[in-house]
């Protein structure tokens, strides 16, 4: 995962598109979910769920999984265990930031 500059230790910069931090919150609790169940949940186009998509696998958060069902192509996003771990930090950080108890990195 590329390094970044954060001013709040576990605060993640990439998670700061709502829908980002959306859909990583989803495959958090529910390990994996088909790309339109994810548009639809964001309310993303295709073109702009799928920048998303590209955004957190190249971050190392999800993976995402191809599959052909009925004849037609499916793809699935799972969350990776650094992707786990980043989502936590970044929830703590946030909490953090909110209640006022904020710790530089």
């Amino acid at each position: 995962m590329p390094e970044t500059v954060s001013v709040v230790k576990g605060f993640e910069p990439v998670l700061q598109a709502a829908a980002r931090l959306q859909i990583l919150a989803v495959l958090v609790q529910a390990q994996q979910a088909e790309f339109a169940r994810l548009k639809e949940l964001t309310g993303c186009s295709d073109s702009v769920m799928s920048k998303h998509l590209a955004t957190l696998v190249d971050a190392g958060l999800i993976r995402l999984k191809k599959t052909v069902e009925g004849g037609r192509q499916r793809t699935w996003a799972s969350v990776t265990r650094s992707g786990r771990v980043v989502f936590r930090d970044h929830v703590a950080a946030l909490q953090r930031i909110v209640s006022g108890g904020v710790d530089p990195a």
